[in-house]
């Protein structure tokens, strides 16, 4: 395989491109609202070193995972649940319609009036806004399973934990892992939101600072941590996860 052919250096020159053209934007523009990459990670290094960043990164990362654990483990059991049952389908599907198309702002707002400036009003925002979409994935992925080998199942007597394991979770796994994928890009904005009209502390709180001082650079310096952090996530456990478990697949 050539060089230039390589997943990883096509990947590190894409990155260097997109460096160059932001440095040479910013050193033309000669403007504070587009710091250069240089004033960007010199931000980051000391918000870094004073402890700042990670503190309310933790604080967010916190609540990201609290909030996506219990989209994620709800939505999956309603999903299959409607899936299965087309008389539960029907009756929750304007439901599951009406969530879907309330705006994330709304759902926020009313939680806090409803329930306060609370850490728990804030996750439950988060997990209202990300669960109609994980049980729309998964319902439609509980539809399309294969009816003979369920009926394969029942004949060979398989256990509902066995069935589950070996016939209904190899067929719902794409549709999971898509609910997940999707879930990470869609619930950390969601946080932000959250954290920016009613938290005092995380990410969503931090950069609602910087947009009142016009600190693009510190804008940038947090964007970019959080960034990679969900990136790191989607390497270092999302894909091994998925690796594993189609590794039965050739």
């Amino acid at each position: 395989m050539s060089l230039f052919h390589r997943p990883s250096v096509l990947a590190l020159l894409s990155i260097s491109l997109f460096l160059a053209l932001w440095y040479g934007l910013a050193i033309y523009l000669n403007t504070n609202t587009l710091p250069t990459p240089l004033v960007v990670a010199h931000v980051l290094i000391d918000e870094i070193k004073s402890g700042q960043l990670p503190y309310h990164l933790s604080k967010t990362l916190y609540r990201l995972l609290i909030s996506f654990s219990i989209a994620m483990l709800l939505g999956c059991a309603i999903g299959i649940a409607l899936g299965r049952h087309k008389q539960l389908d029907y009756f929750f599907d304007n439901w599951l319609v009406i969530f879907l198309n309330i705006p994330a702002l709304v759902t926020i707002i009313l939680c806090y009036v409803w329930f306060g400036l609370v850490e728990s009003a804030a996750i439950l925002a988060v997990v209202i806004n990300k669960l109609p979409n994980v049980i729309v994935t998964v319902r439609e992925g509980t539809r399309s399973l294969d009816s003979e080998l369920l009926d394969m199942a029942k004949c060979y007597r398989f256990s509902k934990s066995k069935t589950l394991r070996h016939v209904i979770w190899p067929q719902l796994h794409p549709f999971v892992m898509a609910a997940t994928r999707s879930g990470l890009a869609l619930i950390w904005k969601i946080v932000l939101v959250v954290e920016m009209l009613g938290r005092s502390n995380g990410m969503g709180y931090q950069l609602h600072l910087f947009f009142q001082l016009f600190d693009v650079a510190s804008i940038l310096a947090y964007t970019i941590a959080f960034v990679t952090l969900i990136q790191g996530i989607e390497l270092l456990i999302l894909k091994p996860l998925d690796k594993k478990a189609l590794r039965w697949r050739r």
